[in-house]
């Protein structure tokens, strides 16, 4: 039996390109809890970004070891396969797809399945990231959750018309398209952002970039990382001596201090589209509006 092993840490002091080929790879769990493989892509002292994976009918929940209640924001990305996501203390069950993503905050218990017969992937951005004490060492300090439910016996007979009033108690919220706050960011070159969350911890949101587009100049006043979707992505860094110029493919990430200048370009006749994290703080707060 495995005993509890923590997962390892890539940081980075600089802008840096973090293929796929390169991620850290990680197992978790044991048999009770299930196991989990892990690509984590940065674990700062600001923000931590991982992939994990699940094979078609596999899980994971929590055992002794592996106690899966954190003091962090979470959003859960999928990328492939259904997952579904449940708060075994309350016994909400949620269904996403790619696309979706899950939200939740600190203290929140959760358990995950794959209910397809892909492979599930689910980008994972977490803030206060683990280096600060937000997740195993945390979770052995909560009581161990011996009650586990997937069911929510008192809506059965009111529902749908109970609905709203279940929602509102809700503590894993589940953000599709039409529920993301939709931004124009920048000037010369507005793009749409939706973000899907945004607290005083962490602000995660989607870009898409038309072939031939490009972004402004960007900063911001937290750490950022992403993940590419889709499409063949360049990033320039125009304060770096020389200049750099980097490419990224789909599953491969991007790590960015706080402050760091860059600017998006799609080169290709594909669209191209990522999903980012910022930790803390989305803006710079000196500027006071958008990057």
């Amino acid at each position: 039996m495995m005993g509890y092993s923590a997962s390892p840490r890539p940081t980075f002091d600089a802008p840096t390109a973090i293929p796929y080929s390169t991620v850290t790879r990680h197992l978790w769990g044991d048999e009770d809890s299930g196991r989990v493989a892990d690509w984590i892509y940065v674990s700062s002292d600001k923000i931590h970004q991982l992939v994990f994976g699940l094979p078609p009918g596999a899980s994971f929940r929590h055992s002794d070891a592996y106690r899966t209640v954190f003091a962090a924001d979470e959003v859960l990305y999928v990328l492939s396969g259904e997952l579904v996501l449940a708060n075994p203390e309350s016994g909400e069950v949620h269904r996403l797809v790619p696309g979706e993503a899950g939200f939740f905050r600190r203290d929140t218990w959760h358990h995950a399945w794959n209910a397809s017969t892909d492979e599930l992937r689910v980008l994972e951005l977490f803030s206060p990231p683990p280096s600060q004490g937000t997740s195993g060492s945390y979770a052995r300090t909560k009581p161990y959750l011996h009650d586990v439910q997937y069911t929510q016996d008192a809506w059965l007979g009111r529902w749908p018309s109970s609905a709203v009033e279940a929602r509102a108690g809700h503590t894993i919220q589940v953000l599709r398209s039409q529920d993301m706050l939709w931004r124009m960011e920048g000037k010369s070159n507005p793009l749409l952002v939706g973000l899907v969350a945004s607290t005083e911890h962490l602000t995660v949101g989607v870009l898409r970039l038309l072939p031939g587009q490009r972004s402004d100049v960007r900063s911001h006043g937290g750490a950022a990382s992403l993940y590419v979707r889709q499409g063949t992505l360049h990033i320039h860094l125009p304060n770096q001596s020389p200049p750099a110029w980097h490419e990224l493919s789909p599953a491969d990430g991007f790590y960015l201090p706080e402050g760091a200048q860059y600017q998006y370009y799609n080169m290709s006749a594909e669209s191209v589209e990522l999903v980012f994290g910022v930790a803390p703080s989305y803006l710079i707060e000196r500027a006071g509006k958008a990057p």
